[in-house]
């Protein structure tokens, strides 16, 4: 069994939890005299673990739970290629209006833009809402306007590590990233993915 190395940082955000819970994240930072943005890694990779828990406008709580060594390890080499989902694709044609009602019925939270079976941008609910607001006419107006284009992307590919792809969508603070096969999209990561897994698997054990 794999000895679980955690860094000099991670302890030190543990030990004040255990001090000073609830901890916001703000005042973690300034414990270590770093910044917030400098251990949203670090925050994200101990609480995906189980070590600490989150609560939303409360802080950081330690979670009292001897860590398995197994599930630790099971996850930090858990591949994106076994997490992976499958993206709703768009084309650059389709209009702002068709694109909302596809983010809704499909019930997903960005829209993959493809030209014939390259990926040329995405669409998240953010570019959506604020197409939706814009003074333009949403059922003639294509999405390729309010899209993010490549390569403005942030991509992943199947063999990267889950935790990796976790890491990338708290620091970049996104909601999927496209798992890349040249350039072709083969599936995406997606926050809500990442957190199913981690719920699943703690509650599991």
């Amino acid at each position: 069994m794999s000895e679980i190395k955690l860094s000099a940082r991670q302890l030190a955000i543990i030990e004040f939890v255990k001090i000073n819970e609830p901890a916001t994240g703000d005042q973690i930072a300034r414990s270590l005299e770093l910044t917030r943005a400098t251990i949203r890694a670090d925050l994200s990779i101990l609480t995906m673990t189980g070590i600490l828990d989150a609560r939303p406008k409360v802080g950081y709580f330690y979670s009292g739970l001897d860590l398995n060594p197994t599930i630790y390890e099971d996850i930090r080499h858990l591949k994106v290629n076994e997490i992976m989902t499958t993206p709703v694709f768009v084309t650059k044609e389709t209009s702002i209006h068709d694109a909302i009602v596809t983010l809704f019925l499909e019930d997903t939270g960005s829209l993959y833009v493809i030209e014939t079976t390259d990926l040329i941008g995405i669409v998240s609910r953010k570019d959506l809402l604020k197409g939706a607001l814009a003074d333009t006419d949403k059922k003639a107006t294509p999405i390729a306007t309010i899209m993010t284009r490549m390569p403005n992307i942030l991509t992943v590919t199947k063999t990267d590590s889950a935790l990796y792809a976790a890491q990338q969508l708290v620091i970049h603070q996104i909601d999927s990233l496209p798992v890349m096969d040249d350039k072709k999209a083969i599936g995406k990561v997606s926050k809500t993915r990442l957190t199913q897994l981690f719920v699943d698997t703690f509650k599991n054990e």
